[in-house]
């Protein structure tokens, strides 16, 4: 229904000493008796918003009832259009650890309706958290998320505080954004001992609180496996996203694209990548640890001629990549490219341009 035609008006039965009901299931009429001689006015409002104004003006003696009924006043469609934007426009809260300051105010340096909010982070003498939540009432029922970084343990447990407040102050939906998932390297048991810190950590976001909106919102940046989904429970939704397709449009934007090949240092990284970069050639390398020596060798493809990316799925000092650079760079006539994808400060950076899609 366009907003300059009025909605048509609700039917029911005419005079009656008896009160009248509306045939649907729609608010009830109660029409004036036949002797009632003063002006009744009403207001019906339907299932779908729409305001009707009712005059029932009642007669003398057996004259009927007399229904007069005024559409609502219409309402030009340009300022429709724009209100229904204003109302459904969703509106974020972001609250950020101290790590990610700059990178939330860029964010929301990209849309007005990314609201910054502050925390305030304190210690106590003995060098535990004293956190505050700046204007904890002014969040209630808003969409708030948090974006964290737990780069290290020490930081790891006052984040996890202030993310166990917020979904309990009444918010419409919470989201957690944790662009790199530290323990993902350690989401197997080898040998009976082994302590997969993997799963302790999916446990313990598993069990934060659930807002008024319902489970949280868990974003992870290309994880260490797919299969640690699986380690959550169902009191929070994993959201596994990746910066692959952003490198990809990047390296299809070079003018030497088609003579492009992906490197992987390893067999890990190559199952974790290759479909996602399959439209490269592909050089797969094998590592081979003796102390703390790494040695690489080139077990398939050929980067003779080629510029070479390399991939690995986690970078923590970057030996193995430099040893892939060194082996496939001693090939003539080898020009080498060496990006190192390292899943934190990768995510860091293409997080800015994700959030554009994924806060609305």
């Amino acid at each position: 229904m366009s907003a300059s035609t009025a909605p048509p008006p609700p039917k029911f039965s005419g005079a009656s000493a008896t009160p009248t009901k509306f045939p649907s299931s729609k608010p009830t009429l109660l029409l004036p008796s036949k002797n009632c001689k003063s002006l009744t006015r009403c207001e019906l409002k339907s299932l779908d918003n729409n305001k009707w104004t009712v005059d029932c003006v009642s007669g003398t003696g057996s004259d009927p009832i007399h229904i007069i009924l005024k559409p609502p006043a219409t309402t030009p469609l340009g300022m429709t259009s724009l209100d229904s934007a204003v109302k459904t426009s969703k509106r974020v809260c972001l609250f950020y650890c101290a790590e990610m300051k700059a990178l939330a105010e860029r964010i929301a340096a990209e849309s007005d309706a990314i609201e910054l909010r502050g925390i305030t982070w304190r210690t106590f003498e003995d060098g535990f958290p004293n956190l505050f939540i700046s204007n904890a009432h002014g969040i209630r029922g808003q969409h708030v998320a948090f974006l964290a970084s737990f780069s290290s343990p020490g930081v790891i447990f006052e984040q996890l505080s202030v993310i166990y407040a917020l979904p309990k102050l009444f918010v419409s939906s919470f989201t957690l954004v944790l662009p790199f998932f530290p323990t993902g390297t350690s989401e197997r048991m080898e040998e009976e001992g082994d302590v997969a810190t993997a799963f302790t950590l999916a446990r313990i976001l598993s069990n934060i609180p659930i807002s008024k909106g319902g489970p949280t919102s868990l974003v992870i940046f290309d994880i260490h496996a797919l299969q640690e989904r699986f380690y959550f429970g169902d009191n929070i939704l994993p959201c596994f996203e990746s910066a692959i397709p952003l490198l990809l449009k990047r390296l299809q934007q070079l003018p030497d694209s088609d003579n492009i090949s992906i490197a992987f240092p390893d067999d890990g990284a190559w199952k974790r990548f290759h479909k996602q970069l399959q439209h490269f050639p592909t050089i797969i390398c094998a590592k081979v640890r003796e102390g703390d020596q790494r040695i690489v060798r080139l077990k398939e493809g050929e980067p003779n001629g080629r510029h070479v990316v390399i991939v690995d799925d986690l970078v923590q000092s970057g030996g193995t990549l430099i040893e892939c650079q060194v082996k496939l760079s001693r090939k003539p006539k080898h020009n080498s490219w060496q990006i190192k994808l390292c899943s934190y400060s990768t995510c860091r950076i293409f997080f800015f341009f994700f959030t554009l899609t994924w806060l609305f």
